[in-house]
């Protein structure tokens, strides 16, 4: 039984499957007839779409359960609700808040369990983020990849991402606000090298990559105030992304607030790929889906 709960929870060559079958173009029908559970206690326009389009592109039927339709650890354990979930479906993918509870749920090994996003990890970004990466650079070209902003799971996913593949990032944060000693280990330990900076323009120069996310993520709210006075200095402009390579891209996984941790200019402009991500994010989870598939039944 096979899990996404991180995008390290695939190996390097099988990363690289996953970009691959990505990029088909045909979609073969490896659900027809099969349901998929998309359990979302956040709400998400880019992921509720892009999983059921990737579902329905691969025969399948998705179906959208909001939290209050299970209550999970209050109507019902979340091992229960996945022992159910697997009467009735083939996979299930949840966005939670908690990534514990998506470990809980795929130590049952009843099913294929995928991670939509939790407050540790953001896999099916990263998946994204990589295919976009391959689509317009090429990854074995990539030299660097600068993220500007919160070491938060969306960084963690695409550093250990970036990492196996043996691609060099980098990371500019506040104090207080960079990765832990553990997110480097891991990040390093996937084979990759790793800078560590308060310093933007540092991290920024030469980079083939420019990612950045919100200052303040869902569920942060009452850090808001804090949170706009420390990176306040991490706005990513025109000036910062003349820093980086002459191919650089700038990339960022959505939604946006324009004019905080990214100027209209950047996000409008030529270096920008936010929407072509935003499709990828479709693309790799059908990648993802037919890969999964053939664990179960090689072809």
């Amino acid at each position: 039984m096979r899990h996404l709960l991180e995008i390290d929870d695939l190996n390097p060559s099988e990363l690289k499957k996953v970009i691959a079958l990505s990029l088909a173009e045909a979609s073969p029908k490896v659900l027809d007839a099969k349901g998929v559970a998309l359990i979302f206690e956040k709400p998400s326009g880019r992921t509720r779409n892009s999983m059921e389009m990737a579902v329905n592109q691969l025969g399948g039927h998705p179906v959208y359960i909001q939290p209050d339709e299970l209550g999970i650890d209050v109507r019902e354990t979340a091992e229960d609700v996945v022992r159910v979930m697997a009467c009735y479906h083939a996979v299930l993918a949840a966005r939670v808040f908690d990534h514990g509870r998506l470990e809980r749920m795929a130590a049952t090994n009843v099913m294929p369990v995928v991670n939509l996003l939790s407050d540790e990890a953001h896999p099916m970004q990263a998946l994204a983020d990589l295919l976009t990466m391959e689509q317009e650079i090429g990854l074995k070209d990539i030299n660097r990849v600068a993220y500007v902003g919160d070491a938060n799971n969306v960084w963690r996913s695409l550093a250990i991402g970036c990492s196996m593949l043996g691609i060099e990032t980098s990371v500019a944060s506040p104090p207080g606000y960079g990765p832990s000693d553990r997110d480097v280990e891991r990040v390093l330990s996937a084979g990759g090298k790793l800078a560590v900076t308060k310093d933007p323009i540092e991290a920024v120069q030469g980079s083939d990559v420019v990612y950045t996310d919100v200052w303040t993520s869902m569920g942060q709210e009452s850090e808001r105030s804090a949170r706009l006075d420390a990176f306040g200095q991490y706005r990513v402009d025109a000036s910062l992304m003349s820093r980086a390579s002459n191919r650089s891209l700038f990339m960022h996984c959505l939604p946006v607030h324009r004019g905080e941790e990214v100027t209209n200019e950047v996000i409008e402009g030529p270096q920008s790929k936010v929407f072509v991500q935003a499709e990828n994010r479709m693309h790799s989870a059908r990648g993802l889906l037919v890969w999964l598939a053939q664990q179960v039944s090689p072809a």
